[in-house]
């Protein structure tokens, strides 16, 4: 059996995929596993061991893209379609996956039609629908039955936890000599998820006063890189940064070993739960309903309801006490989940 899993997405939505796959590969040890994600999206798949080959589609963002992204994708939907898959999952909810799937030619096309309404052309071209309602569950649910409800054989269960091994991991350099640090991620390129810089300054140093040292995660994005510079500059000699260096690789590694994350929700946060890393996650522009944290130990932080004394964004109403009294949670050092 040969299946092919397409999700046009962005990183973290690529990780939220791994649980579908772990269940597919279960159920059918010995089939052939393709994911096709956006260019960008790959290297976050490396520690998943269930998926024999990843390709990439045009990147996501708008003005990252040509019009030779149409014909780069129709060589992709060329050289999938010499594969003769059995199984198509179209998940990413977008018409340029849609056409994708129709042009691979798998005998069996399957998308979810229950979340958003699907035009009656895209029902003339899928075989199989699932009916899932997904928005009050968590995206990695979305997908698990989207998947499971198209099959001959429901999946038992539930979906397992997010798939990055131990074993595909690389260590950070900078990082070997560390035995007990948090790790934070406090850049994002959505503006409605960013905590005050001010904020995280004294976040850093109150964490310094519960654990040795702290490693700043950063993407490769300029803005990101700056902001950890300068969380650095509070104590260089205790705080280290990636400086957008790392590979997802090296981050799971750092993972792995740091007693706590802190971040806003972001693909760092998903591969924190990944790598079974107590999380402390921010959100303020996104519903941990959907994406919160999947089966790992973690505490969600939202902004406090509007008050007289409370600032108007969401971000405003988030207080350093309050992320400091969730890191002390996931620390032992107060009582929680």
């Amino acid at each position: 059996m040969k299946f092919l899993f397409i999700k046009l997405k962005h990183i973290g939505d690529s990780l939220l995929l791994t649980p579908a796959v772990h269940a597919v590969r279960q159920a059918y040890p010995n089939s052939v596993i393709w994911v096709v994600v956006r260019k960008g999206c790959e290297g976050i798949l490396a520690g998943c061991s269930d998926i024999d080959q990843v390709l990439t589609a045009a990147a996501p963002e708008k003005e990252r893209r040509s019009l030779w992204n149409w014909w780069t994708d129709l060589v992709l939907a060329a050289s999938i379609r010499r594969e003769h898959f059995d199984y198509a999952f179209e998940l990413g909810d977008g018409d340029r996956g849609r056409w994708l799937t129709l042009l691979c030619g798998a005998r069996r096309r399957c998308a979810n039609a229950a979340g958003k309404p699907l035009h009656w052309w895209w029902r003339k071209t899928f075989t199989h629908f699932s009916d899932f309602y997904w928005y009050a569950s968590h995206q990695v649910e979305k997908d698990f039955f989207t998947v499971s409800d198209c099959l001959p054989s429901p999946f038992p269960g539930s979906p397992s936890r997010l798939c990055f091994s131990p074993e595909h991991t690389e260590e950070w350099p900078q990082t070997s000599c560390l035995k007990e640090f948090a790790v934070l991620h406090p850049g994002t390129r959505w503006e409605r998820k960013r905590w005050p810089q001010e904020r995280w300054e004294a976040l850093c140093i109150q964490l310094l006063e519960r654990l040795p040292s702290i490693v700043i995660s950063a993407g490769p994005d300029l803005g990101e890189v700056c902001l950890a510079e300068k969380l650095r500059a509070i104590d260089p000699k205790r705080i280290l940064s990636t400086s957008g260096r790392a590979s997802w690789a090296q981050l799971a590694g750092l993972l792995y070993k740091a007693k706590l994350f802190v971040g806003v929700d972001t693909a760092a946060m998903h591969m924190a739960a990944a790598c079974s890393c107590p999380v402390v996650a921010l959100f303020m522009g996104s519903s941990p309903v959907e994406w919160a944290p999947w089966k790992s130990r973690h505490v969600v932080v939202q902004p406090e309801a509007k008050g007289e004394a409370a600032e108007g964004r969401p971000a405003g109403r988030i207080s350093v006490e309050h992320v400091v009294q969730a890191c002390d949670t996931m620390l032992g050092r107060l009582p929680g989940p």
